[in-house]
Order: structure tokens, then sequence, then C-alpha cells
């Protein structure tokens, strides 16, 4: 199949070539009545996008708000007991 489309019963019908050509084409979007209801993508290009990079530490050391001179202070209320 040269295209990226496929309907639920194409991607059933033929799910190895599905997988085949997310692995060498790219994203396979699978629909459901005409709307994207999923996304087939080769499991290295879906580390490879999901794969964390630093740590909160580093996120908000690199934060362009560090600077800012904003001070924020914890309340000091007291916790409320959740009601059941």
């Amino acid at each position: 199949m040269d295209t990226d489309i496929w309907t639920v019963a194409q991607a059933k019908a033929k799910l190895s070539e599905l997988i085949e050509s997310a692995r060498t084409h790219g994203p396979q979007t699978i629909t459901r009545n005409g709307r994207r209801t999923a996304v087939v993508v080769d499991a290295e290009e879906w580390e490879r996008k999901t794969r964390r990079s630093g740590t909160l530490a580093d996120f908000f050391k690199a934060s362009p708000l560090r600077a800012s001179g904003l001070k924020v202070r914890r309340s000091r209320d007291r916790l409320r007991t959740p009601t059941l």
C-alpha cells in the first residue's frame, strides 16, 4: 500500500504490511468512519520521540522564569481535612 492512511478494516486485514510501512515509510494513520483514530509508528521512532531529556531539576534550571525575579511563597495555611 502506497498511502499512509488506512481504514480499520484495511489495518486488520494487512497488519503485517501496516507495521512494515510504519517501519520503512514513517507514521501510518488509521481511520474509523473517516476520522483519524490511531497512528502506528516504528518502535525506534517512538522511543526517540518519547525519550526524556534531563530531569525536572534541569527543566527548572533552564527556565527563562528563573531570572525573572518571580517570588512564590508557600502557603502557611493549615491543610484542609477532606470530606468523603
